[in-house]
């Protein structure tokens, strides 16, 4: 691992960036608007967080910081952000207000906290008692939402309300567990329909087709995530079953990690035609496993191929063209439904944009970085 090289790429990056327009927000510079309250920028925020954390560079901090702070006003509202959306996406970011309000000690941090609670406590949920993903996707959970919605919810229910829903976080997860788990391969489909009404859905378990990697990945960052954010001591029976899940679910990865390090795009069709090894949910799964080694929660072979990950990333993707530094072979976005009417197939995982430098590839990359600097230390 080049330290320099790497930390070169992302201060590259940064200076690229604006508040309005970062680098590392695609889907945005595509469609040539200014960036938003998203979790695209969460994922990326975040991850400078946990720079600064590792580093102590200011610099991160500093960007950080301004970035956040230029979406949240004095009032604890934010700009791009409508909790009546009951989108659970754009919960994600609001973890990057813990930390901030406890860098800065500014009210208006925690007065943002509070506006994105406000979703969470009236966020429409399947008769399960799961979270919706969306309003405009009704009954609908998907992987992706899991780490979206969870651990922020984790981490308010520890720090500012007693842990009073614990249980309802618990619940949610092992009803995940119940309806997305493939017995055969332990791994989880990326979506499930509870009202089987979706036409992406098989109308018997309400299931989508295909495990895709990226919400494979978001899914381990939301059991790793949501686990490290909890009071162990008052919820034991359901920490431990929880980690049980997490480490079954680890191991099954494990299963399907390509020679080179990294996952594939489909990844129980390795080698597939026009399968490719895929860096978003290859970083995700290289910093779970660190992370788990770390927390005690997996042994250490883990860490040695959650270090196989990242290096296979640096070896295939982070390229240098013409004194650029870009980091490729990010999935640019991929879901159920909506105007595109995105079904699920093979197929459809495959013709998604193949892109350099997206943040949803970039945050993970990040924070497997800082997993690897703190193995250093």
């Amino acid at each position: 691992m080049n330290q320099n090289h790497i930390e070169a790429y992302i201060d590259e990056l940064l200076e690229k960036s604006t508040l309005d327009f970062p680098a590392w927000n695609i889907e945005k510079m595509r469609q040539g608007i200014k960036s938003d309250w998203n979790y695209i920028d969460g994922c990326m925020i975040k991850a400078i967080l946990e720079m600064y954390s590792i580093t102590g560079k200011e610099k991160y901090r500093d960007f950080a910081e301004s970035y956040i702070s230029h979406r949240v006003q004095e009032d604890g509202s934010i700009d791009g952000y409508n909790p009546e959306k009951f989108n659970i996406d754009d919960v994600n970011a609001g973890k990057t207000l813990f930390e901030l309000y406890d860098l800065t000690g500014k009210e208006k941090y925690r007065k943002a906290i509070e506006l994105i609670y406000s979703q969470v406590k009236r966020q429409p949920r399947t008769r399960e008692g799961n979270f919706w993903h969306k309003l405009i996707y009704p009954a609908q959970v998907w992987l992706d939402g899991m780490y979206m919605g969870q651990p922020f919810y984790m981490e308010y229910e520890t720090r500012f309300n007693n842990k009073k829903n614990y249980d309802d976080i618990f619940s949610q997860f092992f009803n995940v567990v119940d309806k997305c788990r493939d017995e055969k391969t332990g791994l989880y489909y990326h979506a499930y329909d509870c009202s089987r009404e979706m036409f992406w859905c098989d109308k018997v378990t309400g299931l989508s087709q295909n495990f895709w990697l990226r919400a494979l990945g978001w899914y381990a960052m939301a059991l790793l995530d949501t686990l490290d954010k909890c009071d162990r001591s008052v919820c034991e029976e359901n920490y431990d079953k929880l980690k049980e899940v997490y480490i079954d679910y680890m191991n099954a990865l494990k299963n399907f990690q390509d020679e080179s390090g990294m996952w594939w795009q489909v990844p129980n069709f390795p080698g597939r035609e026009r399968n490719y090894l895929e860096t978003s949910g290859s970083a995700i799964l290289s910093y779970a496993f660190l992370k788990g080694v770390r927390l005690g929660f997996l042994p250490e072979e883990f860490a040695v191929a959650g270090e196989k990950a990242f290096h296979g990333i640096c070896d295939r993707y982070l390229t240098t063209e013409e004194g650029n530094m870009s980091l490729d072979g990010i999935c640019l976005v991929a879901g159920l439904g909506g105007k595109q009417m995105r079904d699920g197939t093979y197929d459809y995982y495959m013709s998604e944009p193949i892109v350099k430098d997206d943040a949803k590839g970039v945050g993970p990359f990040l924070l497997a970085y800082t997993e690897m600097l703190r193995r250093q230390a």
